[in-house]
């Protein structure tokens, strides 16, 4: 499946929210293909409907008709994602490896570093309009944390309780320990997706160095 496949199957998905008998015109699902895109590469501030419009192959009137506003547009795309879609799907994909067993913290480290890689790069653009608006819209940063951030957090936070059990893991609180490991991999998907994508890249090391840093802080040895 091509990285342009999951963006299009989103965004028809997005038609059925409210309305599972409502249809998505073709001139919409290219209107808010076209958002995603530009919103993506540009921020939401740096964008403009006569961009939008041009990448649509639409009239900038069209998209009027069916969004009042430029943030009309935007909230169509996130909130829906953010309640129908992402918070599901993100906890569906990542559900299974926060619910298996594991020998060692590397092992899991490196299962919660590959699904989260695999998952990035196949919604990378989705990703990018999460991360760019969120800090501004405090009605989806609360939806995100509610819906998503917390189940997260709260079964990472029993894994390394887990192993904090068993002695693997220092005597640090385990909220600190959780974003010491968030910050960690977020950087690591930051720097290859976002901040160095031309750059070469050997995923297996970048993976391995990153546990291995993140070992070395948390290790009792």
């Amino acid at each position: 499946m091509s990285q342009q496949e999951p963006m299009e199957q989103w965004i028809r998905e997005l038609a059925k929210l409210d309305d599972p008998d409502s249809k998505m015109t073709e001139k919409q699902f290219k209107i808010i293909q076209a958002a995603v895109e530009i919103f993506a590469e540009k921020g939401f501030a740096g964008s403009s409907t006569s961009e939008i419009a041009q990448r649509a192959g639409v009239a900038e009137g069209t998209i009027f008709r069916h969004y009042k506003t430029k943030k009309d547009l935007l909230i169509s795309i996130v909130a829906p994602m953010m309640s129908k879609l992402i918070a599901p799907f993100v906890w569906n994909d990542f559900k299974d490896v926060l619910e298996k067993e594991y020998t060692s913290l590397e092992e899991f480290l490196y299962e919660i570093a590959v699904n989260r890689l695999n998952f990035t790069r196949k919604h990378l653009k989705i990703i990018k309009i999460l991360l760019q608006e969120i800090p501004f819209q405090p009605d989806l940063k609360d939806a995100f944390k509610r819906q998503v951030g917390m189940k997260i957090f709260q079964k990472i936070s029993e894994i390394i309780e887990y192993f904090k059990s068993k002695g693997e893991v220092i005597d640090m609180p385990t909220p600190t320990l959780v974003r010491f490991l968030a910050s960690s991999f977020i950087g690591l998907f930051a720097t290859h997706f976002i901040l160095l994508p031309d750059q070469p890249w050997d995923e297996e090391k970048e993976i391995r160095d990153t546990i291995q840093f993140i070992l070395d802080g948390l290790s009792t040895k």
